[in-house]
């Protein structure tokens, strides 16, 4: 399958249960949700000084070749990577290599491989990641140990969602990527990519930060935060439809041609859909329009449920799991429209339509998938660009009538394969 026609769901632990056996008991029904892949962030210790919250962050981590326990053994995970993959999705855990806890394993053992100020103290490039300190990859010893580390977990998981990737040297990068392959082929390789004003601040100050286009050097999939500005600022009525088409428009022309993004509307460091997107109409069509955008579609754990609250990082805040979730049918219509082969192979192009409508289409020899999205959930009539006749909606089974070129609808997503 293509990482095009891919739906990774992403589990934060301690609040999907607070253990991998829970995680494990739910991994049917996220496999039902339509999910190809399970990602989990961070699985390891958490380093104790300096933590935020009662917990900690999860990306504070003080050992990278052991469990939490607070979630239980390695042999328990070991169980749930069998599960999934006994269900026959992937398993994909989270890297984070530019830094650690600032009482982690390296710290004791290897001093030197931390960045130092200019006082000779430990610390970080960025000033409020105050519960972690940067490591220091001028080290060629602490680059073989993290090679090694992913050795490891690369017998037991099929890819890594590496944290602040574009942080870290790309050498490194692929220099991990080569050593990998020979213990897991095929490993799927996910950046966590920045938004352009963090590339730039970083390089102002001197950081290494990576733009997107280098980073696909050594990554399969990429972040869209290069265009979560103008999707915000679309929300916040400060940027026109025609303006964020264009910036995703662009993606086609500045990225190697077989880029994969990873589309997602909520993720465990932004709101929730349903915090930013309050009108459930116009956010059914902004989930099926994020489906359907060229590359990896992501779920967030619990966002079936469409929950407001964002889940906190540093205490337990597990998401309320009560009764059937409401997007269950939608997301699992969707996995399936998403695995159609057009999406992947298919000449790709969106438009934005009057009335904050965005025609989606993908064109492969004689077929076309054509997609018509309410952003806003507003009533339209749309050119459809097709012969008049009668054509069946692949999210209701419902009819559709074209007339002299046109759909009408109430403002409901409408998906169409033809051919």
């Amino acid at each position: 399958m293509s990482l095009r026609n891919m739906t990774i769901y992403s589990v934060f632990v301690r609040n999907h249960g607070g253990s991998f056996e829970a995680v494990r008991r739910d991994a049917a029904r996220i496999k039902a949700l339509g999910a190809d892949m399970i990602w989990l962030l961070p699985i390891h210790p958490i380093g104790k000084v300096k933590r935020k919250g009662t917990l900690g962050s999860p990306y504070a981590i003080s050992d990278y070749r052991a469990v939490n326990p607070e979630y239980g053994t390695l042999e328990d995970f070991k169980r749930l990577a069998d599960e999934i993959h006994r269900l026959g999705m992937k398993l994909m855990i989270d890297v984070v290599f530019h830094h650690t806890s600032p009482d982690s394993v390296l710290v004791r053992q290897h001093p030197d491989w931390f960045y130092r100020k200019e006082d000779g103290s430990f610390g970080n490039h960025v000033g409020d990641w105050s519960d972690i300190i940067d490591l220091d990859f001028n080290s060629q010893d602490l680059r073989e140990y993290l090679i090694e580390t992913l050795k490891q977990w690369a017998r037991i998981v099929d890819g890594f969602r590496c944290d602040v990737a574009p942080m870290v040297p790309l050498d490194f990068w692929l220099d991990a990527r080569w050593a990998v392959e020979e213990v897991r082929p095929g490993c799927i390789w996910l950046a966590e990519t920045v938004e352009s004003e963090f590339v730039r601040y970083n390089r102002n100050h001197g950081v290494i930060c990576h733009s997107d286009a280098e980073m696909y050097q050594a990554f399969d999939i990429c972040y869209d935060y290069d265009v979560y500005g103008d999707y915000r600022r679309y929300l916040k009525g400060e940027e026109t439809l025609a303006d964020y088409i264009r910036a995703l428009e662009r993606q086609e022309c500045i990225y190697p041609e077989n880029y994969v993004k990873l589309r997602c509307l909520e993720n465990h460091d932004r709101p929730r859909a349903a915090f930013l997107i309050p009108d459930r109409k116009a956010r059914l069509n902004w989930l099926v329009f994020n489906f359907l955008q060229k590359g990896t579609a992501l779920v967030y754990d619990g966002q079936e449920w469409e929950p407001v609250h964002r889940p906190g990082l540093f205490d337990a805040d597990p998401v309320e799991r009560n009764g059937e979730p409401a997007l269950t049918n939608l997301i699992r219509s969707l996995s399936e429209i998403k695995k159609n082969e057009i999406l992947d192979q298919g000449a790709y192009s969106l438009q934005a339509l009057p009335n904050d409508w965005v025609r989606v289409c993908y064109e492969q020899d004689e077929k076309k998938l054509l997609a018509f999205v309410s952003l806003k959930g507003k009533n339209g009539l749309m050119d459809a660009g097709l012969p008049e006749g009668r054509y069946t909606d692949l999210l209701t089974g419902k009819e559709v009538f074209v007339e002299e070129g046109m759909i009408a609808s109430a403002g409901e997503p409408v998906v169409l394969l033809i051919g």
